[in-house]
């Protein structure tokens, strides 16, 4: 394959986890097969070894980023609140990394799609806050996953969500309701600098925003790469990201 015929390269966020006795970077497989398989890109992680080595090194080689889910919560000192007494999971250096490709991609307008997780970096990193536990705010459902059950039905279709009549997402899905997954209890409480809600839960959570200066940046709350060959909706967004990213390559 020819330079000039190669995919697109798209840096993906890593996670810090602790198989002991040692710490390894990591991303989950369905993601990377999700960007490799329907966003037709290949996937490149990103380590997490900032400030080490300047992101600026990393996103200049690319033609887009990719932002995961991961079970690790944000650390809420970065919207100025304290961690509430809850047995949760935090990942300081994803924290880093993530702001750090964040603030990046907006100034290269680097391409750029996350889910779950990956929004609320997004919302933080542009000085936004998140509901810390959603299901203990007054009107909001309980949008948590039971981890106790089996994948499948983890990851069954939960709520509807409402989008943004002419925005992004309705640009791309041609529809202004769908069904979705949930597998998350923090989300978006004060939204972030420049961003734009795509979509909404039926209890007025955002479920999707897009950075409104840049040629294409998306997030979604929910999990668009699960099965995502098995759901021509949802495959459409990682082509719309795949399409982006080619369409960046090519200048």
């Amino acid at each position: 394959m020819s330079l000039s015929s190669r995919k697109p390269l798209v840096g993906v966020v890593s996670d810090i986890q602790r198989i002991e006795p040692h710490a390894f970077h990591t991303v989950g497989d369905k993601y990377l097969r999700a960007l490799a398989q329907s966003a037709d890109v290949i996937p490149v992680i990103i380590p997490a070894i900032l400030p080490d080595q300047p992101i600026e090194q990393w996103l200049s080689h690319l033609d887009g980023v990719f932002l995961t889910g991961a079970y690790s919560m944000i650390d809420p000192a970065l919207y100025n609140e304290a961690r509430i007494d809850r047995e949760y999971s935090y990942d300081v250096g994803r924290d880093a990394l993530a702001t750090s490709i964040v603030t990046t991609a907006i100034k290269l307008d680097l391409p750029l799609f996350a889910v779950c997780r990956g929004l609320q970096d997004i919302n933080v990193a542009l000085e936004g806050s998140l509901y810390q536990v959603v299901q203990n705010v007054a009107d909001m459902m309980d949008h948590q996953e039971d981890k106790s059950a089996p994948l499948n039905e983890q990851y069954d279709i939960a709520h509807s969500v409402t989008l943004t009549e002419g925005g992004l997402l309705h640009n791309i899905l041609g529809v202004l309701d769908i069904a979705v997954n949930s597998l998350h209890s923090q989300g978006i409480n004060r939204l972030g600098n420049g961003l734009v809600v795509e979509a909404t839960a039926p209890d007025g959570l955002i479920e999707a925003v897009r950075i409104e200066q840049m040629t294409f940046a998306l997030a979604v709350q929910w999990h668009p790469e699960w099965k995502v060959n098995n759901n021509p909706q949802q495959k459409r967004l990682f082509e719309a990201f795949g399409d982006a990213c080619r369409a960046r390559q090519s200048k």
